[in-house]
């Protein structure tokens, strides 16, 4: 252990953040100054959540909130929805249950580290990649993958496992809706069978980003974008995520920062590079960060919708039939989950992985 602390001096972080009671922030998390941004000047997000139960019905209502799911994906990548279908009363029970779970003794929390996890499907960490990144992450996470309702219960934290599957359950029908619509826009008529490859593997975690004495200094999460189809994320009442423009909007110019302010009630839903891919283009994963607080701890409860590991994932035909050409070129998806797990994030750059170069 000793020898090992010498040659990685981010091992005695892996243990939790949430345990240590630091007063300033480790030189291993202090980001580079290229990483950090001004929140101060970062603009707010203020549209309406999208009230995905006109969904259900026909008529104007249905088509314009079909439109609105399209342009939010079209432009910033991300966007909020009501009516999703999770009851209410479990939106509150799961952030009371992440913060009593980080609250454990860390004895509880460390049989769950990578090293010595019962289970390959339960992982408990600091940070994303720590021996790749130049700067550590300020959070703690517990990461479930779901394959089946009988080993989430044998596996996952007994504290959490019950509250999570439900969670998880009652999040499936507004993902399948929400391709749906997305793909439907595309020209694409998604049977059954194709919704369920494209959300056939899951991830959940629960991340606890700890009080910071020196936010402006670290982040809780650093550039990325989600690798997903879609993300669903529960984020509590503190606030600190923010999304990258990625071009210039009604929202703001290219390069500008927006923050996505806590809504009662409300999911955050942000599109993923495999929709990314699907779409041509034409859909638009967000960088994404998250950004710390010297007052407030935080928690957001993620889950990661995700294609089969196996499926091939390329530009849809009819969409680059209307384009003419083909961005991406096809990859299979557990070949970019593997390109993206060994390496630290890095804003979008896992997509340079599937775009065809130009001649």
């Amino acid at each position: 252990e000793l020898c090992f602390r010498v040659c990685c001096p981010t091992r005695k972080w892996l243990k939790g953040l949430v345990d240590s009671g630091l007063s300033t922030v480790p030189e291993a998390f202090v980001q580079p100054p290229e990483e950090r941004i001004d929140k101060e000047n970062a603009i707010k997000y203020d549209l309406p959540p999208i009230d995905l139960s006109k969904l259900d019905g026909h008529g104007p209502d249905h088509d314009e909130v079909a439109n609105q799911i399209v342009r939010a994906a079209e432009t910033l990548g991300f966007f909020q929805v009501v009516n999703h279908g999770v009851p209410l009363h479990l939106l509150e029970s799961l952030k009371v249950s992440a913060h009593e779970f980080f609250s454990l003794p860390p004895q509880r929390k460390a049989v769950y580290l990578a090293d010595v996890s019962p289970s390959p499907l339960v992982k408990y960490g600091t940070s994303f990649i720590p021996e790749k990144e130049k700067a550590l992450g300020w959070k703690d996470y517990i990461l479930m993958q779901y394959t089946n309702d009988d080993e989430a219960l044998q596996h996952w934290p007994q504290e959490i496992k019950e509250m999570l599957l439900e969670y998880l359950r009652s999040s499936i029908g507004m993902v399948k809706k929400l391709l749906q619509v997305s793909l439907g826009n595309l020209g694409v008529k998604p049977d059954d069978s194709m919704i369920d490859v494209l959300i056939g593997k899951k991830m959940l975690s629960m991340i606890f980003y700890p009080i910071c004495p020196n936010p402006d200094l670290t982040l809780g999460v650093g550039r990325n974008s989600d690798i997903d189809t879609f993300t669903v994320l529960l984020q509590d009442e503190v606030g600190g995520l923010y999304v990258k423009m990625e071009q210039d909007t009604g929202y703001g110019k290219k390069g500008d920062w927006i923050h996505i302010p806590p809504t009662p009630n409300a999911l955050v839903i942000n599109v993923g590079d495999m929709l990314q891919i699907l779409s041509n283009g034409k859909y638009r994963s967000a960088e994404h960060i998250v950004c710390t607080s010297s007052t407030n701890s935080r928690v957001s409860i993620p889950i990661f919708i995700m294609p089969r590991e196996t499926t091939k994932i390329a530009p849809l035909p009819q969409v680059v039939e209307k384009d003419g050409i083909a961005v991406y070129r096809e990859v299979v998806y557990v070949d970019y989950m593997n390109k993206v797990f060994a390496n630290a994030l890095d804003g979008k750059k896992p997509l340079d992985f599937a775009k065809i170069s130009p001649a």
